[in-house]
This record gives structure tokens, sequence and C-alpha cells, in this order.
């Protein structure tokens, strides 16, 4: 199981990946080609061409792990409908609705976006 909080964010690029890619390739696509950091802790999600084939990049804390998946019948989603876009955030739920198979039509958001709380008038810093 990846992790089970709101606080954990999913990055899924949105150029099909060649997922013959291990660790080293697919933390490179994060760097060079998300602009992220691996070591974040954020999901990094990419899909192969013919969208039968996912991968996962995921630090844990001690070490970089991989998931993937291969699906037996039917596409993954296509998440690169809009090609301007080089990355899609997803949360960690449209993340396991998309490696179920789940078909979202474009982008639709399936859950609310995260509070972020405010601190009360008159609060001390």
């Amino acid at each position: 199981m990846i992790g089970s909080t709101r606080s954990l964010r999913v990055w899924a690029y949105t150029v099909p990946s060649d997922l013959r890619k291990g660790f080293d390739g697919l933390y490179g696509l994060v760097v060079s080609q998300l602009g992220g950091n691996p070591l974040s802790g954020d999901c990094f999600l990419f899909v192969n061409r013919g969208r039968t084939r996912a991968k996962v990049l995921l630090w844990d804390g001690t070490g970089l792990c991989i998931y993937q998946k291969r699906l037996e019948r039917g596409r993954f989603a296509c998440l690169w409908k809009d090609g301007n876009q080089r990355s899609v955030e997803m949360t960690l739920t449209e993340l396991a609705l998309f490696l179920e198979g789940c078909q979202l039509v474009q982008r639709v958001r399936l859950s609310p976006e995260k509070f972020v709380p405010r601190p009360l008038i008159g609060e001390s810093e």
C-alpha cells in the first residue's frame, strides 16, 4: 500500500514513457522533465505509449520504490490529451482509481481541494 495521507502528492508525467527504465531512469525523468525531487516523498506516475503499463516511483524514507502494473485487458486513462502540460497533479485516491483502470474523462477532480488551515486573527505565530 502506498501511504494514505492527503498531504502525499502524486505527479503524473503526461508524456508516454519508456517503462524499461528502472530507478535511475525514472529518477532522471522526475528531475529533468518534471523539475521535481524524487526524494520528496511524492509519488511520480509514468505510463507507456500503449497505456497498458504504469510505474509509480516513490521515496519511502529509506529508499526508492517502484510499483508497477500491467493491465491484461483495456487501457489506462489518457493523461496526455492536453499536450501543453508536462504533468498532472492527482490525489492518492485518483491514483488508486487510475491504477484500477478507471476511465477518467479528461481531468475531472474527484475530491475537494486540500484544506490548508489559516491562523486565527490575533493568534501569535
